[in-house]
């Protein structure tokens, strides 16, 4: 979330001392000019006390047909944020429900109105209008919730901000992805790439602005590594089924099936939908790979003012496995283990996570920023828009 004078990401720069410092331990003094002090990030959740939480959070969006959701969003990122610390001081989310929902319903007729319109012949007009808006809007929205997240996140007192440019938003997520959809993907990494480093280098925590010191080959490393697992993958998994598939043909007397009704026999739908079930464990196994090693390339390439780095020590391959029974166990349990699930995946992330600094957190000076819009957050949220630093 390169520079050749700063020290690398894994290890101090020569002649610099790492203290550790474990969540709930007292704080280190002071340290010297010079020295690198490490802050464990910790994470204090759990999934009963999560749980909770959630369900009546469900409860009260159902019986409020929805309504309520702004509030049961606010109140499960503040409990994750109020969960998560670093230096002894967790972090706060503070947005406003309020105005989160006047941005749901804003997006929610929208959506209602493309809905309705593209049903019509008389009215596909009206769709099409829409299709367009939200097209050239993405950016925008994009940046406006990345602002409203930022703004409302809080640690030790200071708020974080976000200082990209709207430019630079259409840079990444319009020009890039136009690019990489022409190339037929082979450009997607480097808009993966843009992407990140729009998100990272236009973060600040207080007054101090964020650098990503990231550069785009790792980025296709990642992509090849991802389609080498969904082709070996698609080859373990097709391969048999196809050869289950035309042994099952073999066993019928092929002049007395219907080709138009071939579906309907039961030992094809087995295998359709094996066949289906294994697409979407491969799609998930290979996206939630790019999203692991993406995630931790980025915090091994963060910086703040040259004072505070992250290190990121989780394996994306965990966090796939994480993922894969995460899902398993969300399907098994008709959703109730989702709580379990996610109290699951953040502790394992975040306890894979370091502060390093050179300056006591204390430091950091509060920037000046006024209220944010919540119509972008709103609106990344309902068109479920994957977006976060």
């Amino acid at each position: 979330m390169t520079d050749p004078a700063a020290p690398p990401n894994d290890a101090p720069a020569p002649g610099r001392e790492v203290q550790s410092s474990p969540p709930g331990a007292l704080q280190p003094e002071p340290a010297a000019p010079g020295t690198v002090t490490e802050y464990p990030v910790g994470f204090t959740g759990t999934a009963g006390e999560y749980f909770r939480l959630w369900i009546v959070n469900i409860a009260l969006t159902f019986v409020t047909l929805g309504l309520y959701l702004p509030w049961a969003r606010v109140r499960n990122r503040q409990y994750f944020y109020g969960h998560t610390w670093v230096d002894g001081q967790n972090f706060e989310y503070r947005a406003n429900p309020a105005a989160l929902l006047r941005g749901y319903l804003i997006v929610a007729a929208l959506f209602v109105a493309y809905a309705v319109s593209s049903n019509f012949d008389s009215t596909q007009w009206v769709a099409a209008a829409l299709a367009v808006m939200y097209a050239a809007a993405y950016p925008l929205l994009v940046r406006q919730s990345m602002r409203f997240q930022a703004v409302n996140t809080v640690h030790r007192g200071l708020r974080f901000r976000f200082h990209g440019t709207v430019g630079g938003a259409y840079v990444a997520y319009l020009l890039a992805n136009f690019v990489a959809g022409i190339s037929f993907g082979l450009a997607l990494p480097w808009a993966w790439s843009m992407q990140r480093r729009y998100q990272g280098e236009g973060l600040a925590y207080g007054s101090a602005r964020a650098a990503f010191r990231g550069d785009v080959g790792p980025f296709y490393l990642i992509g090849l590594t991802a389609l080498g697992l969904t082709i070996a993958g698609g080859v373990l998994i097709g391969v048999p089924l196809i050869a289950l598939a035309a042994s099952l043909l073999g066993n019928f007397d092929l002049g007395d099936i219907d080709p138009t009704n071939l579906a309907s026999s039961t030992p094809f739908l087995a295998v359709a939908l094996t066949g289906y079930i294994a697409v979407l464990v491969l799609y998930v196994v290979a996206w939630q790979y790019v999203r692991g090693a993406t995630m931790a390339y980025v915090l091994n390439n963060m910086e703040l003012s040259g004072v505070i780095r992250t290190r990121a020590t989780f394996s994306p391959w965990r966090l796939v496995w994480i993922s894969v029974t995460n899902s398993a166990a969300r399907v098994l349990t008709l959703g109730l283990a989702t709580p379990w699930a996610a109290v699951r995946q953040n502790r394992y992330v975040l306890g894979g996570l370091t502060v390093r600094a050179i300056a006591p957190l204390d430091d950091f000076a509060a920037g000046v920023g006024g209220e944010t819009s919540a119509f972008g957050e709103a609106a990344t949220e309902l068109l479920d828009i994957q977006v976060g630093f």
